[in-house]
């Protein structure tokens, strides 16, 4: 919610979100249970596809050994990796991909702000069906892989030979293959003019900007060289492989580990980079180049990454039980750099890494996904983890014929699809805790991975209109026989309910940027790689197509102490955006909440589904609430209720807390809106972009009022470490509520005052205990 600087990488934009996409040179980046159909499809040939000394094979361990055979055509796993179902007659596919291409591209727009997809108000039965795959269109369909000896084993990363020989023509019958074709040319021709990426260490953070800037050149200079075989792109690729290895023109780090082994995270996105340039681009460099980069490769990537395995390094930290994406993408890089060079490497470090790092994510970077789908650290930091494990099981599969576990070994990875979508809002993530470093060349784009490998079309569909679609992995991720809309049939509501991260997200519609959204969270306070807030009964709130309750996101990474430890008296609880009192929740006795708390949640719903239309108006008696017993997260509370629900047909939200506390108790909400009290300030104007919100407190206490300050410390609060200060949050107010020791019922309505809605229109709803709030209780 903070103003964005964009001289600060850690800074967020109005609600800690960094947009990126298509034609930007800089881009920086329900209700019930949806079961995959199948599970997991199982990639089960067993061949390694590149010819290499069968004793080098053997050095890498028994994981990849086990594949090592005759290789030979694997049509059936060719198959299974397209992603593609067998539901469907051949005419009922060609009608309904028909019907996608004349429709052409969903969203008619994208809006400035929030940079999310603006979709037409339409009905087209034949386009918004129900998501499926249909794999009879063969213009658009894989073919079976044509693998024999005779053919080239390169490229291995991503995509194999015979994928780049059909996707000219993919690209000719697809509107959005097409689109992003042209988007990956025209920001590979931006960064072609732009200077090699300079070296800059951002403290704590290290290089890793430095880092993911060059892999996203590199991925796009690759993919038009390997479209168009002009050498021009390839010379410029070169280019940055040069620079990062300190061959350039100017000085790129120190003299010995250029790429800062001392924060992995950007020693394997390097490793990445090399990793693609050098297989993507293979039959471009020369000996002489293929050498160089094999040295730089391996001194600067490959044995520090062996070290962490065979020495235990004190950079290692994230291969030890580490669920993050940490782990995700340090295992990811070193893996894709270790299949790029495997048999050329004469070091042993790329087929030794492999015995490695296969088994080291399957262990923890594939149990980032927790039971319910939910990402462990944040909704931005699920970006990371995914295009990690994306990266790493695409390119294992390409190369070898096997992801060998790392999309099965976790059952509940299958739903971290599902948790992408929920925590989309209106606007944009609810993003709660850190939000991370700048994406660059990390995007969503493993929802088109993931929508082929578990059978959730829903996935891709949703996916593929954002605005971070257009990369080169989409070009081979994207299985275009899909067709119908991502929200048909999808619930408007879902709860996660595991522990760790108990949330609820609810909506009025999913197609319609100015929808009412609103979800809020609880679940445990550590546990979250250090990037979460002491935040439980948080919530955000879209109205109109604006955000009116947001998040403050990432403080400063490189403050002091600011990744120490989740314990109660860390320093990372000082900061303002990081404490209780920056989250929209109760504060009480002015004390962070305690990272013991074990939150549970109560949900209800009334099940809606959009059905196939864009345009949704949901039944006047379409409800779903949640109800977050959070006692135990308070040290000076006797009993406390927090509950949420949507009424009036999705067009109110009501917030009511139930509290009995031996300390002060304060309501408090973030907003970027300007703020006007009413008459004795028992509710509050909202405006923001235009809009307006009416906030109301409903049989008030006595005593209660709102009341607006600046989003800063309060006075008494414990001080901050020496030479430390804190984050700033201008532009952003803070609504609240302020009332001594006592027991309490608030009732804070929401009413978005929706253009052509009377005053009439709206309920007042009545006081009903938490307890014995249902479906039912507020007709």
């Amino acid at each position: 919610m903070a103003s964005y600087n964009a001289l600060d990488s850690h800074s967020p934009s109005p609600y800690g979100f960094t947009p990126y996409g298509s034609g930007d040179p800089y881009y920086h980046s329900s209700t019930g249970y949806i079961a995959p159909a199948n599970n997991a499809k199982k990639y089960s040939s067993p061949w390694i596809k590149f010819g290499v000394p069968v004793g080098i094979l053997v050095v890498a361990g028994a994981i990849l050994a086990a594949v090592l055979a005759t290789r030979h055509n694997h049509s059936a796993s060719a198959s299974a990796s397209s992603g593609s179902s067998s539901s469907g007659s051949p005419a009922a596919a060609s009608s309904a991909i028909g019907a996608k291409n004349a429709v052409g591209i969903f969203p008619t727009a994208t809006d400035s702000e929030f940079m999310v997809p603006i979709y037409p108000s339409t009905t087209n039965a034949a386009a918004f069906s129900t998501p499926t795959f249909n794999p009879s269109d063969v213009a658009l369909a894989w073919p079976a892989d044509p693998f024999s000896p005779s053919n080239p084993d390169r490229p291995r990363l991503i995509a194999p030979q015979y994928k780049w020989d059909v996707l000219s023509n993919r690209i000719a019958n697809d509107p959005y293959l097409k689109y992003w074709n042209d988007t990956i040319f025209g920001n590979a021709t931006a960064y072609y003019s732009l200077p090699v990426v300079a070296y800059f260490m951002d403290g704590g953070s290290g290089i890793l900007d430095n880092a993911r800037e060059v892999k996203m050149r590199i991925k796009a200079f690759a993919y038009v060289a390997r479209m168009t075989n002009d050498t021009k792109w390839v010379d410029r690729a070169w280019a940055e492989i040069q620079n990062a290895a300190g061959n350039g023109t100017t000085a790129f780090g120190p003299a010995t580990d250029k790429w800062n082994s001392a924060h992995f995270l950007d020693t394997a996105e390097f490793s990445a980079a090399y990793g693609i340039a050098y297989d993507w681009l293979y039959d471009f460099w020369t000996p002489a180049q293929k050498s160089q980069m094999l040295f730089t490769l391996n001194l600067y990537g490959l044995q520090p990454g062996l070290s962490v395995y065979q020495a235990g390094s004190t950079f290692g930290w994230w291969s030890n039980g580490t669920y993050g994406n940490w782990n995700c993408v340090c295992n990811g890089g070193l893996t894709m750099a270790a299949l790029a060079i495997l048999g050329d490497d004469t070091t042993g470090n790329a087929a030794a890494l492999l015995g490695y790092t296969i088994n080291n994510a399957k262990q923890n970077c594939a149990q980032t996904v927790t039971p319910d789908g939910t990402n462990l650290e944040t909704a931005n930091y699920w970006y990371f983890a995914t295009t990690g494990h994306a990266e790493m099981a695409s390119s294992l599969v390409a190369a070898a014929g096997s992801d060998f576990g790392l999309f099965t070994v976790n059952q509940n990875f299958s739903l971290t699809g599902l948790y992408h979508m929920y925590v989309h809002g209106s606007t944009t993530l609810f993003e709660y805790g850190d939000h991370g470093p700048n994406k660059y060349s990390t995007t969503a784009n493993a929802m088109f991975l993931y929508a082929s490998q578990y059978d959730m079309p829903q996935y891709s569909l949703f996916q593929r209109d954002q605005v971070d679609a257009a990369d080169p992995w989409s070009m081979f991720w994207y299985d275009p026989t899909i067709s119908g809309a991502f929200w048909n049939g999808l619930p408007l509501d879902h709860a996660f309910n595991n522990n760790v991260d108990q949330w609820v997200s609810m909506r009025s519609s999913w197609t319609d940027v100015s929808a009412l959204y609103v979800a809020m969270k609880a679940g445990t306070l550590m546990g979250h790689l250090t990037h979460g807030d002491l935040d439980c009964g948080d919530f955000v709130l879209d109205a109109l197509g604006t955000r009116f309750a947001g998040e403050l996101g990432s403080g400063d990474y490189n403050a002091p102490g600011y990744f120490a430890a989740e314990t109660q008296n860390s320093t990372r609880w000082l900061y303002y955006r990081k404490r209780t009192e920056g989250q929209n929740t109760i504060l009480v006795n002015q004390q962070n909440q305690l990272v013991t708390a074990q939150p549970t949640m109560t949900f209800g719903s009334s099940g809606t589904t959009q059905g196939s239309s864009t345009v949704f108006n949901a039944p006047v008696n379409s409800t779903a609430f949640a109800v977050f017993d959070l006692t135990s997260a308070y040290s000076a509370v006797t009993s406390f209720l927090r509950g949420v629900r949507l009424l009036n047909g999705r067009r109110q939200v009501l917030i009511q807390d139930e509290i009995n506390a031996t300390g002060t108790v304060m309501w408090r909400m973030h907003t970027n809106a300007t703020i006007a009290l009413g008459a004795n300030s028992q509710s509050a104007t909202l405006t923001r972009d235009g809009q307006t919100m009416i906030v109301t407190l409903l049989n008030a206490p006595s005593g209660a009022q709102f009341a607006v300050s600046n989003a800063v410390r309060l006075a008494g609060d414990p001080p901050l470490p020496a030479n430390a200060t804190d984050q700033p949050n201008p532009g952003v107010s803070v609504l609240s509520i302020s009332l001594p020791a006592g027991q309490y019922s608030l009732q804070v309505l929401f009413n978005p005052q929706w253009p052509g809605l009377a005053s009439s229109s709206y309920v007042t709803p009545p006081s009903v205990p938490l307890s014995s709030w249902s479906l039912t209780s507020h007709d």
